[in-house]
């Protein structure tokens, strides 16, 4: 079943589990607000520029690095560009996730410069919500049988129809669910940011929650891209790979050289 029928809509589970995982992220980012002394309406100001935003990023990162998946229907970066009602037709294509983080955080800058918070402070308290969302986003994988990995024959394989699998693996009916091990280190991400906030409340600087959970989540991504087969190839590189590889590095000086600073001073 692809989704909920309501008359002649029709509700995909897909969109339906992302939407919901939003709504549960921004619930308990209004939740750490609070818990910062911030007003939990913050959290619902920022909503819809974070979702355009994102999904515009995320759009973006797609058209420019569309996966093999995309290339094998002729969804190329050139086709979108020539073709450019089907560039914003989200439902042809997909997402990226580094576009929807470059997209959203462009966003979150631009609303804390307007509003005189702190970037860092808002970055900090959205973070166990982006990760929470994520992990019930995932989870719509499932019923578009996509981010699938390496073919397997381990107990908790998935099958995978016909039309849905890559060229060269059409004989090969199980594989990996690449999906379900995203979506359950997301959890995870949540709530190590969560036990990390309480725990070390005393040592934390203002960002650090927010470059853990970059750190956590690129590192996650940078492995799993070796089970996955619809990887976006750019010269030959895995382009999402590299991008996670950046981040998690990144992340981790940025961690390391703030820390020293604050002991050296």
């Amino acid at each position: 079943m692809d989704g909920i029928s309501l008359g002649p809509l029709l509700i995909r589970w897909n969109g339906l589990l992302i939407a919901l995982g939003i709504a549960m992220g921004a619930l308990l980012a209004a939740r750490q607000a609070k818990r910062r002394d911030y007003e939990p309406e913050i959290i619902y100001d920022l909503f819809l520029p974070l979702i355009v935003w994102g999904v515009l990023g995320a759009r973006l990162w797609h058209i420019l690095t569309p996966p093999l998946s995309s290339l094998e229907l002729g969804l190329t970066t050139q086709y979108y560009f020539s073709h450019l009602v089907d560039s914003v037709a989200f439902w042809i294509g997909g997402f990226g996730i580094p576009g929807a983080w470059i997209g959203g955080t462009l966003a979150l800058l631009y609303f804390a410069r307007k509003n005189e918070f702190s970037f860092w402070e808002l970055s900090d308290i959205l973070a166990p919500g982006v990760a929470l969302a994520q992990f019930v986003g995932r989870l719509g994988n499932y019923f578009n049988q996509e981010l699938y990995g390496l073919p397997t024959n381990l107990p908790w394989k998935i099958f995978i129809d016909p039309a849905h699998r890559l060229n060269g693996f059409e004989s090969v009916n199980f594989y990996q669910p690449l999906f379900m091990y995203e979506a359950l280190l997301n959890f995870a991400n949540m709530f190590f940011l969560l036990w990390l906030a309480r725990r070390f409340n005393g040592i934390l600087k203002t960002g650090d929650l927010f470059l853990a959970y970059l750190g956590f989540y690129s590192l996650v991504r940078f492995l799993l891209e070796f089970l996955r087969l619809d990887v976006s190839l750019v010269n030959g590189f895995n382009i999402n790979q590299v991008f996670f590889a950046v981040v998690f590095i990144c992340a981790g000086i940025g961690m390391v050289l703030r820390h020293r600073l604050v002991q050296k001073l």
